[in-house]
């Protein structure tokens, strides 16, 4: 499926909703895309999911704010890709940090920097340990299942998706 046919169809989705998230918090690996970073080397061409580009690009039409926070220990490699993938301009900001403390400092400076409150805020990350000490609506993503993850997570009653 192409990335203007996913943006079509997440855009239609989205249409479904009277109030979407204020921003949305983007983990990296294994969530926009399949490897973990310090596993790769920069002169590697990357790729994302093949709904991610889509979907991130629906949310941006709509006027969602996005964020990155990721634990990954190669920083240098996740902003590379992320510049590679020209998916730069479509972030608010970007906290790509190794880190002992879950996400919780990730958030902190999202939070710090963007004024949204957490609980205007939708996270997703493949990793509960991740999820669960943000302390905020989230989606556990499970081989990128994007496309559902958008309609099911904009649902106010929804916390977790198998």
């Amino acid at each position: 499926m192409g990335d203007e046919r996913v943006k079509a169809e997440a855009l239609q989705i989205l249409g479904l909703f009277q109030v979407l998230p204020r921003l949305v918090v983007f983990d990296l690996d294994y969530t926009l895309w399949p490897f973990y970073c310090e596993c790769r080397s920069k002169r590697e061409s990357p790729s994302l999911y093949r709904h991610a580009k889509g979907i991130v690009c629906a949310l941006k039409e709509k006027g969602v704010d996005m964020a990155i926070a990721s634990r990954s220990p190669t920083p240098d490699i996740a902003t590379a890709f992320i510049g590679k993938l020209e998916l730069q301009p479509m972030f608010v900001t970007q906290e790509i940090f190794s880190s002992w403390t879950h996400k919780t400092e990730h958030f902190q400076k999202i939070q710090r920097k963007t004024g949204v409150p957490y609980k205007s805020m939708l996270f997703f990350d493949d990793e509960d340990r991740n999820i669960e000490s943000a302390g905020l609506v989230w989606v556990h993503i499970y081989h990128q299942a994007c496309d559902l993850a958008i309609a099911v997570a904009l649902s106010p009653s929804i916390k977790y998706l198998l």
